[in-house]
Formats: C-alpha cells, structure tokens, sequence
C-alpha cells in the first residue's frame, strides 16, 4: 500500500459537522468561504470570540446562509478543524512522499514539520489544538496514530499494536503542545520551542519505544 494512502485512508467515525453537505461546486465555494472567513476571524480574535453573525459578515453572505450549513457556532469550529485536520494529512501525505524515509524517526521528524508549516501558512490552523473538539478517535487512540503507526509497520516494521499506538499518540499530542505553544508566544513561532518538540518527542520515544524498535531494527 503506498505511503500516501496509510496516512489519507478513510477516517473512522468522522464527525459530520455540516449541516447540509454541498453537493454543487457553487455550493462547496459558498462553504468554503464561510470556514476561510471563520479561519480569518479565528486568527484575528481567538475561536472564543467567533460568532455565527461575525461569519456572515465577513463572508458577504446572510445568516440564513450560514445556518443553512451550521446550526450553531460550536459546529462552524468542528467543520472548521475538521478541513485543518484534512489538510494537514494532506501536506503530510505529500511531504511523505517526497521525503526520503532512513529511520523511523524521519517520519516523526516530517509530521512534526508539517504541523509547524501549517501554522505559518494555513489560516485557522490554530483551532486543531485550541479550540473545543469532540473525540475522533480510533480505540481511545488519536487517529493520527493509527495512521503513523501503519506508515512505520510499512517502512520499518515497527508491530502496528495498541502499545505503539498509545505511544506515537502520546508522542505527537506533546510535540503539537509545543508547537501549539511556541506560536501563542511569537506570531512567527518561537524557535525555541519548535527544537524542543523536536527533542522532547525524540526522547520520549527512543525512551518508551526502545525495545520495539530494535525488534524492528534486528528483523
């Protein structure tokens, strides 16, 4: 299975947050817009702030319009994360592909790139981890775990099982803290804090991993 299809696949239990699916480009434009204007909002004042009406406005369209999609306020930042989530796949998928996989740690390495790039060049990106957020995850794990351990049984043979999981969710959780963190503190992101996610995420792992990954190293 090529790698652009472990970390794409089918999302389990995604969350519709939508409330009439647009089934017409003219229609995936005007919800398109809606969520670009709510990312802008969302940048400009913080998710707390966003209001539905704040959405029409800045979008040039009627409130109606806006429930027509959302019923609340609360479903915009769910649709909202839901295109950072997917878009931030993307990028990885992408970069995954170009990227030339030595070691297990350069896929952590690249996925903990991606995040930071898509803070600097995806408006909203910040609600993935900051705004409220219902679980979609896969066995109480992030699904993004599921998708990285499936990549590192792919390249390295690294045993996909709950453990992995529990630890590459553990793992990223903390490396898009820091991230997360280091652009609340510099609009640029603080470098300081993108090295120690870095660092802190590689520790961790090379720490609680260790065993499984001379198993995989030996085979």
């Amino acid at each position: 299975m090529p790698n652009i299809d472990l970390i794409l696949g089918a999302d389990h239990g995604r969350r519709r947050s939508v409330r009439t699916e647009p089934t017409q480009r003219r229609s995936s434009q005007r919800l398109d817009a809606l969520l670009d204007a709510a990312a802008e909002i969302v940048d400009e004042l913080g998710f707390e702030r966003l209001t539905t009406q704040m959405v029409a406005e800045r979008a040039g369209a009627s409130i109606g319009t806006v429930y027509r999609y959302f019923p609340d306020r609360v479903a915009v930042l769910h649709a909202l994360r839901e295109r950072s989530v997917r878009r931030y796949r993307e990028r990885l998928a992408e970069a995954v592909e170009r990227a030339e996989l030595a070691a297990w740690w350069d896929v952590i390495d690249v996925a903990l790139d991606v995040c930071t790039a898509l803070y600097r060049e995806e408006p909203g990106f910040a609600v993935v981890y900051a705004a409220p957020r219902e679980a979609s995850d896969v066995d109480g794990e992030p699904e993004i775990a599921h998708r990285v351990a499936k990549l590192l049984e792919h390249e390295f043979g690294v045993n996909d099982d709950a453990e992995v999981r529990l630890r590459l969710g553990v793992a990223l959780e903390i490396g898009a803290t820091l991230i997360h963190r280091a652009f609340v503190r510099d609009a640029a992101g603080d470098e300081r804090y993108l090295v120690e996610a870095h660092r802190v995420v590689r520790d961790y792992l090379d720490r609680e991993l260790a065993d499984r990954l001379a198993e995989s190293s030996a085979a």
